[in-house]
C-alpha cells in the first residue's frame, strides 16, 4: 500500500514540476514579446496559460484521489494540502503572465528600453517560480526560504521601475499611456513573485506544519 501511495506521490512531483515549467514558458514568452514586438510570443504565453489551465484541473483530480483513496496523515497530509493550495497560485501565476501578453499586443518599449528593469523584475520572478516548486519537490526548506526573501528584490525593483517610468512620463508626456501600460506589466511582474511567495511558504507549512505567515 505505501509502495503505491509513493508512487502516486512521486507523479504528484512531476505534475507540479510540469506546472512549474509551464509557469516559467509563460512568463518567458510574455516578457520576450514585450522586449521584441513578437506577437507570436504573445500567443505562446497565452498558449501556456490555457495549458496551465488543464493543468490544474488534472492535479487537483489527483490530489482528491490521494486524500480519497490513501487517507494520508500527518506530513503526508500536509504535502498534498500543500499542493492544492499551491497549484491555485502556480494558476495565477499563468494568468497574469496572459495578461502581460496580452497588453503586449499594444505597448511598445521606448528605444532606450534597456534603461527600464522590467526584464530584470521578469528574470527574478521566473527564478522565484522555479526555486518554489524544486523546494516542494525537494523538501528544501532553505530554498523556500530563500524564495520568500526573494520577493523583496521583486519588490524593489517594482518601485525602480516606477520610478524610471515617471521619469519617462515627465520627459514626454505623449508617453502617458504607453507608461500605463509598461506600469500594469511590471504590477503583473510584481504579483507573480507574491503568488511565488505564497508557492513557498506552503512548501514551508508542508515540511514543519507551520505556515510563516500564520505565525506571526
Amino acid at each position: 500500500m505505501r509502495d503505491k501511495f509513493d508512487r502516486q506521490l512521486e507523479r504528484l512531483h512531476v505534475e507540479l514540476i510540469r506546472m512549474g515549467a509551464l509557469c516559467e514558458d509563460a512568463i518567458s514568452a510574455a516578457a520576450e514579446a514585450l522586449l521584441k514586438g513578437d506577437s507570436t510570443l504573445a500567443d505562446a504565453a497565452e498558449d501556456a496559460e490555457r495549458e496551465l489551465d488543464r493543468q490544474e484541473r488534472a492535479v487537483e483530480d489527483l490530489c482528491l484521489k490521494l486524500l480519497l483513496q490513501q487517507q494520508p496523515v500527518a506530513r503526508d497530509l500536509r504535502e498534498i494540502s500543500a499542493a492544492l493550495k499551491m497549484i491555485s497560485d502556480l494558476e495565477r501565476i499563468g494568468d497574469q503572465a496572459a495578461d502581460i501578453a496580452e497588453l503586449t499586443r499594444y505597448v511598445c518599449l521606448p528605444a532606450d528600453r534597456q534603461t527600464l528593469h522590467i526584464a530584470d523584475m521578469a528574470r527574478a520572478v521566473i527564478a522565484m517560480v522555479t526555486d518554489s516548486v524544486d523546494s516542494f519537490v525537494k523538501k528544501d526548506l532553505s530554498l523556500a526560504r530563500a524564495v520568500c526573501a526573494a520577493d523583496d528584490r521583486v519588490d524593489a525593483l517594482f518601485d525602480q521601475v516606477k520610478t524610471e517610468l515617471i521619469a519617462l512620463i515627465a520627459a514626454d508626456a505623449a508617453q502617458g499611456r504607453q507608461g500605463l501600460d509598461l506600469l500594469m506589466v511590471a504590477k503583473y511582474l510584481e504579483r507573480i513573485g507574491d503568488h511565488a511567495t505564497n508557492v513557498a511558504e506552503w512548501v514551508e507549512y508542508s515540511i514543519t506544519g507551520i505556515h510563516p505567515s500564520k505565525d506571526e
